[in-house]
């Protein structure tokens, strides 16, 4: 099974350890940084990048439970917000992003 899939906006994760599922849309704009997480399910992964159109996969995530949230816009509250949802899956998120790195590394 593939483990990672990208979009312009968009990055989604496979862990063949844990067998969980996580995607993050994160954009920049002239008002700031926003970026969210969430945890998916094996058939959103599956699903994703068959759209043509990347705001469609980003509202396929969007369905999935979001995990994380962090917001630095010019808009919102002085100085970055940031918000954890569901505490388990933003770790085990952060987990597999720095195994990754780590692989990534070696090469």
């Amino acid at each position: 099974m593939e483990t990672e899939k990208h979009g312009k906006y968009w990055t989604a994760y496979y862990d063949p350890d844990t067998k969980r599922c996580f995607a993050r849309i994160m954009s920049i704009s002239r008002e700031g940084l926003e970026q969210y997480d969430y945890e998916i399910t094996p058939d959103i992964f599956a699903r994703l990048g068959s759209f043509a159109d990347d705001a469609e996969n980003e509202s396929l995530i969007r369905t999935g439970t979001m995990a994380y949230s962090f917001e630095d816009t010019m808009y919102g509250t002085p100085g970055p917000e940031r918000t954890v949802w569901d505490d388990d899956a933003h770790e085990a998120m952060n987990r597999y992003d720095r195994k990754k790195r780590k692989k990534k590394s070696k090469k």
